[in-house]
């Protein structure tokens, strides 16, 4: 509202005025003097609430009584148990994560975004059950997690240990299928023991039952993320969400997934082994390869989450999130001098990574199963890229079937969530010998080179050193669409190394030659022609690769080709699907 007054009116009359008007009108005062452009005063009205003598209602006490009592979770004796076992109770876990800076449960993180606990679903779960069923034993909800909208479920271990009976199930499944229509992330907070087998009559078996629950997951599935944190004990059905999950955390100590329970196994099988060993944190980060990552409690658990979501779209329909470009941990020209000569010399890969990514971005996955190869994110110049590279200080770089696999995962990954990828090509090739052909080298070798053929997002490669065998094929080679194939000096791409080449082709030769010196002699002179044969400039000279470029250039040059290409289009043959993965 404008309201102009005489041209003789004060200032501070224009305020009174302003401020009895915006009162009375319930409007926005402007108070203009005379023929003034400007206002000389402004007032705006109170919108606040009107107080009157009404108030909450004995029934709407009674409900908030009711509310607080299923808040307070299970048995008091069960809370108790919590402390000693390294856990927070399930509702100050849910603040930890939504809601930090008030969370009483452990330390503050280091977010500073305004995170919270947005609202919860079926809190009246089982509330006229005979036996106390706060819950019913899982919260569902939706929240905000380092700026981003989410769905989340949280088992309460103090109700029947987590377990999951139809009302429970009921809210787990309406949690995924809103998920699938909104396209929002959804966090697993996981801490069950799995179904409740005496009351497994209506959620075991039903079509909207538990098993329900992997149909939805696998509908999710590159769809929109699905990251699931396990704080105990999961088994048997329970065990099936963190992996189906795209990313899964055990927590040091606590976290445990098998198919059935010690008791279970003992029974079936004979074996007395105790649950750390059955399906603990070392078995699925090292062996199984079920967990991406191990926290050392919920407060580390939390705060990988927030480092890893930085990377991921919300969906598979959104572009990763941009962010602040960081120059790289140590200066790009020290690239050269990490690099050996030698093939067979080993080196750590990090040490290059660290030398082309934004600094401290590098964020690894499965760290410590097919260790092999190295899987994570990394931001480059701002932007998330996907990095596999081959990791020569373990057993030279050599892929084998545990690594192979891992790398498969993550391209797929990668690819479904629209992450670039970048290669870092310095491998001997695949693995051979009796033991990994009994563990699959061509079956987890085809996943890997399919999942790399398929992949749309765009793809750089760099041939840092060797590029041997099939493993120019799995590190997304020339003849698997990359944007391009650059290389380093240090670069060769060949069949095989030398000293299986001139064993191959020269062996009965060289075994003809009875002076040792002559023979060692003529050796290196086929091994020095055969390194040149497959030294990157004869590649280069025949047009096989892009281009060699100084490694001080490297992380320029990425830049330059990710931004170039990132519009890039690619199309898949009109199938319904491939059957290798």
């Amino acid at each position: 509202m404008k309201v102009r007054i005489a041209g003789e009116a004060s200032v501070e009359e224009a305020e009174a005025i302003a401020q009895a008007m915006a009162t009375h009108a319930e409007a926005d005062v402007e108070v203009y003097i005379g023929d003034a452009d400007e206002p000389a005063a402004t007032s705006e009205a109170d919108r606040s609430p009107i107080e009157d003598d009404l108030g909450p209602t004995e029934r709407e006490k009674e409900l908030i009584e009711q509310i607080e009592e299923i808040e307070e979770g299970g048995p008091e004796k069960y809370k108790e148990q919590l402390p000693e076992q390294g856990k927070h109770f399930v509702r100050d876990r849910i603040d930890l994560w939504f809601n930090p800076e008030q969370s009483s449960a452990g330390s503050q993180t280091e977010s500073g975004d305004d995170d919270g606990f947005l609202f919860e679903d079926g809190k009246f779960a089982e509330f006229d059950a005979d036996d106390k069923l706060p819950a019913d034993g899982l919260i569902t909800g939706g929240a905000e997690f380092e700026g981003r909208d989410v769905h989340f479920m949280a088992n309460d271990y103090t109700v029947k240990r987590g377990s999951m009976a139809a009302k429970g199930v009921e809210k787990f499944l309406r949690m995924q299928q809103r998920a699938l229509k909104t396209g929002k992330p959804v966090l697993y907070l996981m801490d069950s023991s799995g179904g409740r087998i005496d009351q497994q009559t209506g959620f075991f078996a039903n079509r909207e039952g538990i098993g329900k629950y992997y149909y939805n997951h696998s509908r999710l599935s590159g769809r929109v993320p699905q990251i699931c944190v396990l704080y105990g004990p999961c088994i048997a059905g329970a065990a099936y969400t963190p992996v189906f999950a795209d990313f899964t955390i055990m927590v040091e100590g606590m976290s445990s997934m098998a198919i059935a329970s010690p008791r279970m196994v003992k029974m079936v099988t004979g074996e007395d082994i105790d649950l750390e060993e059955l399906g603990g944190p070392q078995v699925h980060a090292t062996e199984s390869g079920s967990a991406d990552l191990v926290a050392r409690d919920e407060e580390h658990a939390r705060q990988l989450v927030a480092d890893l979501v930085q990377y991921l779209p919300n969906n598979s329909d959104e572009d990763p999130p941009e962010i602040a470009s960081k120059p790289p941990k140590y200066q790009p020209n020290g690239i050269d001098s990490i690099v050996p000569q030698e093939p067979n010399k080993g080196y750590d890969m990090r040490d290059v990574i660290d030398r082309v990514v934004d600094r401290d971005s590098f964020f690894e996955l499965q760290p410590d199963y097919g260790p092999e190869i190295m899987t994570g994110f990394a931001h480059l110049d701002g932007k998330p890229v996907g990095i596999v590279a081959n990791q020569p200080a373990e057993r030279a770089g050599a892929i084998f079937p545990d690594a192979a696999e891992k790398a498969a995962q993550f391209v797929w990954k990668c690819d479904a969530y629209n992450i670039p990828l970048l290669y870092l090509c310095d491998t001997p090739g695949f693995m051979a010998g009796s033991q990994v052909e009994k563990d699959g080298i061509l079956e987890q070798g085809k996943k890997m080179i399919y999942a790399t053929s398929e992949a749309t997002v765009p793809k750089q490669t760099v041939v840092v050193r060797k590029a041997y065998g099939a493993g120019i094929y799995a590190m997304s080679g020339p003849a698997y669409d990359p944007e391009s194939t650059i290389a380093l000096p240090s670069g060769e791409i060949g069949i095989m190394g030398p000293e299986a080449a001139i064993n191959a082709v020269y062996a009965r030769k060289l075994a003809q030659i009875d002076d040792e010196e002559e023979r060692k002699e003529t050796e290196q002179r086929l091994r020095e022609e055969f390194r040149e044969d497959i030294d990157v400039r004869r590649m280069a000279s025949e047009v096989v690769i892009d281009e060699i470029i100084p490694p001080s250039s490297l992380r320029e040059e990425l830049t330059t080709r990710f931004r170039f290409y990132e519009d890039v289009e690619k199309d898949r043959p009109s199938k319904k699907h491939g059957t290798v993965l």
